[in-house]
């Protein structure tokens, strides 16, 4: 095999790896790298910072090394060491397709209206939206529904708060089917506009109408199902409609703020019919998806944020990825008004009303809450058993502390009959873990959330 210098070899691994995840994510994560040196089959990677280097080592370890043995037979293993390089040397580096975001061309004015024959907005699409562990497995879902539309994961039901991304996801799937098959008629509306609709049509005496409306879609998504609760004429028009477009393998998206189990006041007939598919949750981004989140506004709007600014406003309270762009929206517009960037001392002045007062439970509430909830007693929390009623919400409680109050390991360890620490952080990853795959499990956890 021909012998590659280093620009050669990374330049190759960039190929491949540019072909495998979305335009965002390869910016974020793949700009400003390099192969610094080899020595002794290592090739040791320079990245920007510690972030980078961190996400790179647990998340794309093994792509980086499969790739880069394919093209070198003599690579046994990569070391990432932080360093720093010029433009240029970046701009000679990295391939410039992807990476040349700040003075790429913006979509013409008028392509950024919502289409009103659709309601889909053209901003939302895949290459802008950050994949993270919060949302990974609803991004996954609605990639195989590109694949095959009406007949894989029908309906797709995406469910999580307020401010984390569902609405972009949804619509950047009707954008994805709307660009690759023009002949497909695709349609997004919230809950509330269909509720009107339906409403004034029966006003209108055009009933007749709205049907043949609703039904002409190959592809109808529906956002904050959670509307319609309580609304038995429209839950009762949408399961009509659902049936009519589910039996012609149209495809049904549906988003809500919680699992459609938990929508008080919806017919059984049709919560049967959301959970007909796939139901998938989007939960609030964690540490390192906010800095990713911040790093690709900051990179679409060609604005300079610091490593330490950045990593100041993603450790903040808030969780939502709303929160972080209007935060983010304000540094960009007290930048422009100084003229100069913002230092992390301004930055923590102007956020200082930002951030989320934490919930005002104490530990020994909490475990009142779960144990009242599992109807046991709070004393066997404490104790040291192994019996499975007591040990799954003995692992909740662990969860929910470290989750929700942010309170440290050791101190949760100490606080539930001192056990170590090393068993609370097991006990918090396999519920962490279960959530996502458990239906009825993250049902209870949400309902206990729902106490607090």
């Amino acid at each position: 095999m021909m012998t590659m210098d280093n620009k050669e070899l990374w330049n190759s691994v960039l190929t491949d790896v540019e072909m495998s995840i979305s335009k965002a994510n390869f910016s974020t994560w793949f700009k400003n790298t390099h192969i610094v040196r080899q020595e002794d089959g290592i090739v040791y990677l320079g990245v920007p910072n510690g972030f980078v280097k961190e996400w790179l080592h647990n998340k794309y370890h093994k792509s980086i090394l499969k790739s880069l043995r394919n093209s070198s037979e003599s690579v046994r293993n990569v070391e990432y060491v932080v360093t720093k390089i010029t433009q240029k040397t970046v701009e000679e580096r990295v391939p410039s397709r992807e990476l040349a975001h700040p003075h790429a061309p913006e979509l013409p004015l008028e392509d950024l209206y919502v289409n009103k024959e659709d309601c889909l907005n053209p901003r939302y699409t895949f290459g802008s939206f950050v994949v993270g562990p919060f949302n990974e497995m609803a991004h996954a879902a609605t990639q195989t529904v590109l694949k095959k539309p009406g007949m894989a994961y029908n309906p797709l039901f995406i469910y999580g708060k307020t401010g984390v991304g569902k609405t972009h996801l949804i619509q950047a799937l009707g954008n994805h089917i709307k660009n690759e098959n023009q002949a497909k008629k695709i349609y997004y509306v919230t809950a509330e506009k269909f509720y009107l609709d339906f409403i004034n049509s029966v006003q209108l005496n055009k009933i007749g109408a709205f049907k043949e409306k609703y039904r002409q879609y190959d592809v109808l998504i529906m956002d904050d199902v959670q509307y319609l609760a309580g609304k038995e004429s429209t839950q009762d028009e949408l399961f009509h409609l659902f049936n009519s477009l589910f039996d012609k393998n149209k495809q049904l998206v549906f988003s809500s703020d919680k699992h459609w189990n938990l929508i008080p006041s919806t017919e059984e007939r049709l919560r049967s019919r959301f959970g007909a598919g796939l139901t998938v949750d989007i939960s609030e981004p964690d540490f390192e998806s906010k800095v990713v989140i911040i790093q690709t506004k900051a990179r679409q709007n060609s604005f300079v944020l610091p490593d330490e600014v950045i990593e100041f406003v993603s450790g903040m309270g808030g969780n939502s990825i709303r929160e972080l762009e209007g935060v983010f929206n304000m540094l960009v517009c007290q930048s422009q008004i100084k003229s100069r960037d913002l230092t992390l001392a301004e930055v923590k002045s102007l956020l200082k009303h930002n951030e989320r007062p934490k919930k005002s439970l104490s530990v020994d509430d909490v475990v009142k809450i779960v144990c009242d909830f599992y109807n046991i007693e709070r004393g066997h929390i404490y104790e040291k058993t192994r019996r499975k009623e007591i040990v799954k919400p003995r692992q909740i409680i662990m969860f929910l502390l470290r989750e929700d109050f942010n309170i440290s390991f050791p101190t949760i360890g100490q606080k539930l009959g001192g056990r170590d620490h090393t068993t609370v952080i097991h006990s918090c990853e396999k519920i962490k873990g279960a959530v996502k795959t458990d239906t009825v499990l993250s049902q209870e956890v949400e309902r206990i959330r729902l106490m607090f």
